[in-house]
């Protein structure tokens, strides 16, 4: 079976078994550059991906104030 990663409405699918980081690297998508969400709930990295899973990815937005 495989596990389904969502990023911007694309869907990734992917063997179970890895930590999510690892599914991330793989897929050349940063860690930090998203947050991942399984059942509407927060998920770690470290997280094994199950068969069936579906994680949705929310691109995180990073900026700030311009010194002057």
């Amino acid at each position: 079976m495989t596990a389904t990663l969502i990023l911007r409405e694309k869907k990734y699918e992917m063997r179970p078994g890895m930590t999510l980081r690892d599914a991330l690297l793989r897929l050349d998508i940063p860690p930090e550059t998203v947050l991942p969400t399984r059942q509407g709930e927060l998920i770690t990295d470290d997280v094994i991906v199950q068969d069936g899973d579906e994680i949705r990815l929310i691109a995180v937005i990073s900026g700030g104030a311009t010194a002057t």
